[in-house]
């Protein structure tokens, strides 16, 4: 067993995100030697330029709540997005697009899961 104190989960792109939800609630512990494991969910994903809404993200995060213990849960977005940096991308259009695209992303994240906090009562 890993008594590493976090987790990043990729998932946005992740077929059958349930599935995974439930190996990561069955797998992480409450006390990994005195600390608690947090999982970082994916909820957005930086490889499609389509973005993503609150609602999504609150969706996917009270989804993954009936896995993971919400004090244990956060939210977070795959590995960044290298992909709408300031060089123009063939399937984003300008820099300026990709970059709008990503701060879109964010900030869908950023409201998401607020809501879900609320709605779960962490907020």
């Amino acid at each position: 067993m890993m008594n590493a104190g976090y987790f990043l989960i990729q998932l946005a792109s992740e077929k059958d995100k349930e599935r995974v939800y439930k190996m990561c609630g069955e797998h992480s512990r409450a006390d990994a030697n005195g600390v608690p494991q947090i999982c970082f969910v994916d909820v957005i994903n930086p490889f499609n330029p389509t973005v993503e809404t609150p609602e999504q993200v609150q969706a996917d995060l009270v989804t993954v709540a009936k896995y993971i213990p919400k004090e244990r849960l956060g939210s977070t977005d795959d590995c960044g997005f290298s992909p709408f940096s300031i060089d123009i991308k063939p399937k984003r259009g300008s820099p300026d697009v990709a970059r709008d695209i990503a701060f879109r992303k964010i900030a869908a994240r950023v409201k998401g899961t607020a809501m879900a906090s609320e709605e779960l009562g962490v907020a």
